[in-house]
């Protein structure tokens, strides 16, 4: 990353709900330009007329390429041109498109590297499906988009609070015939990179929740946890990850036994949504798409059409959204770093003709025979 403040890419999310709204109260506050150059990738003039709709005076600087944005500043991507019908609190196919292009104009810009995160505000995944979008989620959109081998994991940050999801949205009758050894160790495995690389935990600890109630003390009713999970956390044990489990997810949340572990694998995104709105203060947490290469965060929040032009919507959930993403990029930055330029191996195998730096140590001259000592 270069010499300058983080990038972070923020799109506007459905042009008839709050984006807008969160987004002018976040950048307010001078202190919140001081850490990070936003970017919203949205349009000017849906953008004015929702901020005279408020009657917010929050400035911000119109521009048409990342590279053109001002620090200190609130900058306006504009990534359509195209006149667009604002129904504040109504929903509709034509808002549901332009939080498409903005998505799409984000990743875009990720992977040309002008950006270093996005921050997507709430969307109508289910208007944006009737206009033609592909996935279930933003997140299944930016995982396919990337094209990389690696696989996206959901997860809820609250704090030192960290729930990820093995399934997600999966009908819960199908949630027992996706659970597997392989998925399992598959996503355990990305959580505890991403505790290491993007929060900075060097030994993370993790709990893996069972499937199954208890009928009695650690005894589930079912199979799951004898046939599945259990060989799955002793294979990651085996493979150095510090995984534990599976936990009976009513005991372990109310007595607080998530607080003795980094993260928890949830099953299922009930299972983990749960307790984590349970434990978290209302509107708090941060979704947080771990395992890309591209960092993306999003409030954990719905589209709340009803407070949409009201001025009543909390933009906190939104601030420690930008605060996550500018932390883990910082991370990663700080992780990276000292892997960036390993030092050359210090000897030649062999068979291997490439140019190597090699120290030999000289071999010790062999001792004659005490017989031949005293013939010289």
């Amino acid at each position: 990353m270069e010499e300058r403040k983080i990038r972070i890419a923020i799109t506007h999310g459905d042009t008839n709900g709050i984006g807008y709204e969160l987004i002018f109260k976040v950048f307010s506050e001078p202190a919140m330009l001081e850490l990070c150059t936003p970017i919203i990738y949205g349009s000017p003039k849906v953008a004015a007329y929702h901020r005279k709709a408020l009657d917010l005076q929050t400035g911000f600087n119109i521009i048409g390429h990342p590279s053109d944005a001002h620090d200190n500043k609130l900058n306006i991507l504009t990534t359509f041109d195209e006149e667009v019908k604002v129904e504040i609190g109504i929903p509709s196919t034509e808002a549901a498109k332009a939080a498409r292009i903005a998505l799409e104009h984000a990743v875009k810009d990720y992977e040309n590297g002008h950006i270093d995160a996005v921050v997507t505000c709430p969307v109508n995944i289910e208007k944006m499906k009737e206009e033609g979008f592909p996935c279930n989620g933003q997140a299944e959109y930016i995982e396919k988009q990337l094209q990389q081998d690696r696989k996206a994991l959901n997860m809820l940050v609250y704090d030192d609070l960290r729930i990820a999801f093995a399934t997600s949205r999966i009908p819960l009758a199908e949630v027992s015939r996706n659970i597997t050894k392989e998925l399992i160790v598959e996503k355990a495995t990305t959580l505890a990179g991403c505790l290491k690389r993007d929060f900075q935990i060097s030994n993370p600890r993790i709990a893996v929740l069972a499937l199954n109630p208890t009928q009695s003390e650690k005894q589930f009713i079912g199979s799951e946890e004898k046939d599945i999970i259990t060989p799955a956390v002793n294979e990651l044990m085996g493979n150095r990850i510090n995984a534990f489990g599976p936990f009976a997810a009513d005991e372990f949340f109310t007595n607080d036994t998530y607080q003795s572990f980094d993260a928890t694998l949830a099953l299922h995104e009930e299972q983990g949504r749960i307790p984590f709105k349970l434990i978290a203060e209302a509107n708090e947490g941060t979704i947080y798409t771990a395992g890309l290469n591209l960092i993306r965060t999003a409030p954990n929040i719905d589209i709340q059409y009803d407070a949409t032009g009201k001025n009543t919507a909390d933009e906190n959930p939104l601030r420690q959204a930008i605060y996550l993403a500018i932390d883990i990029a910082r991370s990663r930055t700080n992780y990276d770093l000292p892997l960036a330029n390993p030092l050359p191996k210090l000897y030649r195998e062999r068979r291997d003709d490439s140019e190597k730096v090699r120290f030999a140590i000289p071999k010790k001259k062999e001792e004659k025979p005490q017989t031949e000592q005293d013939e010289e």
